[in-house]
This record gives structure tokens, sequence and C-alpha cells, in this order.
């Protein structure tokens, strides 16, 4: 689920004439003042972040007047909190509360439909509440084609002991609550607490909304960076990250960042599994033997070449890493060889300057082995390759014995340069790369490779030339898979004049 900071959520029930408190957000301490002078009152300070309890670290401050409100913003922005740093705080007016309520919409997975919950108590989690004051919980699941109705949301009101113009206010609050997010295919929306004012007005004093991350598409008004469920606010890496896995749907890309603040020497692995299970058994693997992880990747699910290829080169971004440790499933049905030319490409062009343990079990993982030790001498560290019947104990075993042998990179690392094409050939793919066969080359090549290794068979000889079979509009909507063939076999195997260039643009912004 990708989450909304509480100010964008807040927006959100304002249009459903949801009562929210007056204020807005502010990103520095004179944005905080001049949101307080508008006020004219007494103050509460939010800095916005996913947690819980943000009060007692330090997140939520109160403020009388305008250069209070300056003061205490100074205070929380630029703060880590949990690891989370707060660039953006909520200004808001004090509200002079009397009673709080807990209202929620949840997509419920027993009942496979949206569930509305209110309860009579707020302020502490739903959780707390449910076992601290069941009596006080109501609860009914929706049904879709209807949507929450007056009727339905008084009554769940009334079960809980609330009568008369209350009973009322909140059951139309309900409602409306529902309306928001059905609107932005929330998974899960939260007004906790409801307040109950002095002059007896409803507020939303706190909200927090996570939309579906399947949504995400269809609400670009969110401007929601990352279709994730983070407790944090995305990193570059993972930024870069979702700009691939978003617009290439051909297999699984998931990626996400475990440490940040590390350094060469301080044990920290790039991890990149295939496979929930498999990745599982292969990071405690790594763990057990006392390193930490960099990341969590998993490229599985028949990606393309591609795909790993921009997978490997996110994680060898991450600079201070002391292994690369590859390993998930032993019984993959996906064609291993794909990922091992994913990664071939990605060790030698980055390059490579750490050891690498590569686990590829599964189809065809011999020939997949066979490329990964092909490559040994193009990429300036050792990169070892096994497959199924090799334990991920046994390989983690292996990248912790080259790490302590401090395996010096055994070439020099200035990644793999391609000359200019002199007589270029070229048309582009689905996922924004192009492939340039220099027919300069392949007059003098033999073996003509290209032709033999393209998986799907696109290519054929013209004029002893490899040219495209099918059109070029053909191949850029998915008729060249990104098998990397016509590069990494026409380096080894033939004469160097095949190149795919997957642009990775943002990896340079980040």
């Amino acid at each position: 689920m990708a989450r909304l900071h509480e100010y964008q959520g807040k927006a959100l029930l304002s249009e459903k004439k949801i009562n929210i408190p007056q204020g807005g957000p502010a990103s520095s301490p004179n944005e905080a003042k001049k949101i307080a002078e508008e006020i004219d009152g007494p103050v509460v300070i939010k800095g916005q972040a996913w947690l819980t309890g943000r009060a007692a670290l330090g997140a939520i401050r109160f403020a009388e007047t305008p250069p209070e409100a300056s003061e205490a913003t100074a205070a929380i922005l630029g703060t880590k909190i949990k690891g989370i740093s707060i660039d953006t705080v909520l200004v808001e007016e004090k509200l002079d509360i009397e009673r709080e309520f807990y209202a929620g919409i949840i997509i419920d997975d027993v009942s496979k439909a949206p569930m509305v919950i209110f309860s009579r108590v707020g302020g502490s989690g739903i959780e707390e509440i449910a076992q601290e004051h069941p009596e006080a919980l109501a609860r009914a699941v929706i049904d879709i084609r209807t949507g929450l109705l007056d009727y339905q949301a008084r009554d769940l009101v009334r079960q809980v002991g609330i009568h008369g113009k209350l009973q009322l206010g909140l059951g139309t609050l309900l409602t409306r609550l529902y309306s928001v997010a059905r609107q932005y295919d929330a998974r899960s929306a939260e007004i906790n607490p409801i307040a109950l004012t002095s002059d007896g007005k409803l507020f939303a004093a706190d909200c927090r909304i996570a939309v579906d991350d399947n949504a995400v598409y269809r609400h670009p008004e969110l401007g929601i960076e990352i279709a994730r469920e983070f407790d944090r606010p995305p990193t570059p890496l993972e930024k870069v990250a979702w700009q691939v896995e978003k617009n290439d749907y051909r297999g699984t890309f998931y990626f996400i960042q475990l440490e940040e603040d590390f350094k060469k020497g301080d044990g920290v692995i790039g991890f990149h599994g295939a496979g929930g299970g498999g990745s599982m058994m292969s990071m405690d693997a790594i763990l057990n033997r006392g390193y930490k992880l960099a990341n969590f990747v998993d490229t599985s699910g028949n990606p393309p070449a591609s795909k790993v290829y921009r997978a490997a080169q996110i994680i060898l971004a991450q600079e201070g890493i002391d292994g690369y440790f590859a390993s998930g499933s032993g019984v993959a049905s996906q064609e291993q060889f794909h990922s091992a030319r994913g990664l071939v490409k990605a060790f030698m062009e980055v390059p490579l300057t750490v050891p690498a343990v590569i686990r590829l079990g599964g189809n065809a993982e011999e020939r997949a082995i066979a490329i990964l030790e092909r490559a040994q001498g193009k990429i300036p560290s050792p990169v070892e390759g096994y497959g199924k019947d090799d334990t991920p104990e046994f390989c983690a075993e292996r990248l912790d014995s080259l790490i302590k042998a401090g395996m010096a990179p055994m070439g020099e690392a200035i990644g793999l340069k391609y000359p200019q094409a002199k007589e270029p050939y070229a048309f582009e793919t689905v996922s924004g790369g192009t492939v340039t066969l220099d027919h300069s080359a392949c007059k003098e090549c033999v073996s003509k490779i290209c032709i033999e290794t393209c998986v799907p068979g696109i290519l054929v000889l013209e004029n002893d030339l490899p040219v495209l079979k099918i059109s070029d509009e053909e191949a850029k909507k998915g008729g060249c898979i990104e098998c990397l063939a016509c590069q990494i076999e026409c380096y080894f195997e033939g004469n160097q004049g095949g190149y795919v260039d997957l642009p990775l643009p943002e990896l340079q912004k980040g």
C-alpha cells in the first residue's frame, strides 16, 4: 500500500466536506510562522512521518504564538526519528476537544470486501481499543454495489450507545469517509481521533490513508512516488528501481533498501533474490554468517535479461558493499541463462569490484553457470556460479571465504567500453533500450553467433549481415525480448559487434 501523509489525507477528507482543522503543511520555520499568523491562535505542529506515537518521539509540539511555532518547527525539521528524516510539518489550529472517536474503512481479507469500523473510544490504535474496550467497537461489511448507506452508518454508531444529533453527525462522517476510500482506491482510510469540540463540531484531528498499490496509476493527482508501503520516504535508489518496475511487467522486480549509512568493511552485502521462499532462506544464510543486507531484490517470474541487468546495476550503485550474493529458488522454472547474461553485462559494465556468488538453480542452470564462468577475466572481481544442488548455506560460506580472503580485483576496474559503431544497424526495444549491431564488425564475424542464440529468433542473415526479420515497430513493441544474446554471446563468441544500450538515467540523477 502507498501511504499518504496526514496533510495529504486531510485534503482528500476536506474535498468530501469532512471538517479538518485550519492550517497547512510547511517545510521551513518561516512557512510555519506564516500559517500560525493566519490561524491567529494556539497551534499544533506535527512532523509528517508514517509513525505512531509521534508526540512521545518529539515530533508533535504546541505553540501559543507564531514565533513559538517557528521555533517548534525548527526543532522538528531535519530530525531523524526511527531512521526517518522529517522534512515537512503540518501546522494546525489547536482544537478544544471534549471527546474522541475512531472511524476506519479497511479492505477485509476474510470477507473480501470493505469493512467499516467505528469506536466510541478514539486516540489509541484500533488494536488497543479492540483489546481494552471491545464493547466500544462496532463493525460491518459494506456491499460495494450500494456503498455505505446513511441508515447503516447511523445504526453502526447507535450500536455503541450514541444517539441523537451526535449519532446523525457521526453517521454522515462515516459515509463521507467511505466515499473518500472508494474514490481513491484506499486499502485503508482511518480518522483517529475524530474530535468532538466544545462547540459541538466534528473534526478529523488525524488521519491515515493508504492507497492500493495496483490503483496508484489511476491517481496521478496524489503525487505518489512509489506504489509500495514504506514507513519512511523512499530512498533515491528505490525511486530509480520503481521507474524500472512500474513500466515493465515482464516478470517480477522488487527493490527495497535496508541499509544506507555504511562503508566498505562494515560487512554489508548486496542481495539479489529470485522467488520468495528461496530468497528468505538465502538471506538467512548470509545473516547467519554475521553480515548485514544492503537491500532486498527479487527478480523472478521469468524476467527478461534486461530487467536482471538493471537490478544488478542498482544493487552495485550502493557504494560500500563487501559482496554480491544472488540466490533464490533452487527449482525456478525461468530460463536461468537470461539472468546470467543480465548479471554478466552489469558486472562487466559497472564494473563489479567485490566478490560475487551467484546461485542460479532451475531451468538450464548448467548453461547459466557456464555463461558466468566464461566471463572470468573480463570482470575485475571473482564470480562463482552454483546450481540447485548447492545449498544457500554453502553458497553463503563461499562468499564469506572470498570476502575474508581479501580478494582484490583481478583486473583494472574500468568497466566495459565499446567503440562507436562504424556501420550501425540499430532498432529500439520495449523498455526504452537500443540494440546496435556494427555491420562493419559483422562482416568479419565467422560464427554469426547472434543468429543462433537470439531467443525470439528475430534476426536473420541478409547479404551475410544480421538484420531484423520483423519490422522495427514490432521489435519495439516486444518482438525483441532483450535477451542480451546479441551483446553477450557476440562479445565472447563473435566479433564484438553487438551492443544493447539499456539506459537508467535516473540512476545518474539519483
